[in-house]
């Protein structure tokens, strides 16, 4: 049997790469070659090796392990250093006999997650077809003291999609993430006021330690899907205010939809487009400090079409008012 392509060469980076690198270069290869987006015959098993190969070199202690020994990392006795086994495998006297390299075994990472999707449509099954850019993260420095052998488990990351009134109201959901070892469901307390890019750690719920050692933790990165009406920017929230040509121009007050409820904001007279108006602590609340703000950012629409009446009321400003808008005050 050939043996499995070095675990560099499967990702493409160099023996020399930084932890940032071999992150950077795992999410682009996932991103085409999961088997939820890509549907050549060989793409999943493509998509384990690379699975594995980031498992490993993404943990400083697998990674030592994996340039010392190569895939038989995991089966070399925890008291042998790599010389001794270089001359083992090269069939040297006292050596363990033998140069061939062995296949996968159990080891961290055999349980990576990775994604399917869940069905169902909304957000009880999360539509995991948006989630395939989740990444395994890996978790440093937590080899047992004694040896090689303990091993603990790899922490694993997975993107959550949420909605602006999901994100704002939290609540209790449960997700589903396809597995090597098949489907694992989570029930997920999702806190109010969840951002872009905020994990919620899921313990013990990552990859499989070693010889007993215990197993890493699951983060679910929150991502915020586009919304038709709310554009945030970390905790504040914006949103388009329409209003008349007479309600920019006399003023009014006007109800505004926030992901809180309704709101009412004052319109000052003379208002043109594009000015913000704040309402404070109405944006993505917080757990323990303030709330964000929300800005209505003003758009004035006109009439598509007009009556005769309407037509004569515009023609007659038209003819009273010295207005210029492209004369600079």
């Amino acid at each position: 049997m050939a043996d499995k392509r070095d675990f560099y060469d499967v990702l493409g980076v160099p023996r020399t790469a930084s932890q940032d690198e071999i992150q950077r270069a795992y999410r682009k290869l996932a991103r085409t070659v999961h088997p939820d987006v890509n549907k050549d015959p060989g793409a999943e098993d493509r998509f384990k090796d690379i699975a594995e190969a980031y498992d490993v070199l993404s943990d400083p202690d697998a990674r030592t392990r994996y340039d010392a020994f190569g895939h038989d990392f995991r089966k070399v006795p925890d008291d042998v250093d790599p010389e001794t086994w270089a001359r083992a495998q090269a069939g040297s006297p006292g050596g363990f006999g033998g140069g061939s390299r062995g296949r996968r075994g159990t080891g961290p990472g055999d349980d990576g997650v990775w994604f399917s999707t869940t069905g169902g449509g909304g957000f009880e099954d999360i539509d995991i077809d948006d989630l395939f850019g989740g990444m395994f993260g890996g978790r440093a420095g937590r080899a047992d003291r004694g040896g090689w052998g303990r091993v603990a488990g790899a922490d694993h990351e997975a993107e959550l999609v949420l909605t602006v009134e999901e994100a704002y109201r939290g609540g209790r959901r449960s997700v589903t993430l396809q597995g090597t070892g098949g489907p694992r469901t989570f029930d997920v307390e999702i806190p109010p006021g969840v951002v872009d890019g905020q994990r919620i750690r899921l313990a013990g719920q990552g990859g499989k330690g070693s010889s007993g050692a215990a197993p890493g933790d699951l983060y679910l990165v929150a991502r915020i899907a586009p919304h038709r009406r709310y554009r945030l920017d970390g905790r504040d929230i914006s949103v388009d205010l329409l209003l008349s040509p007479w309600e920019a121009s006399l003023g009014t007050t006007v109800p505004v939809d926030t992901p809180g409820g309704e709101a009412k904001v004052r319109v000052s007279p003379g208002t043109s487009s594009g000015k913000r108006l704040r309402l404070r602590g109405r944006g993505m609340p917080r757990r323990s400090g303030p709330p964000g703000d929300l800005y209505a950012e003003v758009q004035i629409m006109v009439p598509p079409s007009l009556t005769d009446e309407e037509r004569r009321l515009f023609e007659d400003l038209a003819r009273v008012s010295d207005f210029d808008p492209r004369r600079r005050a």
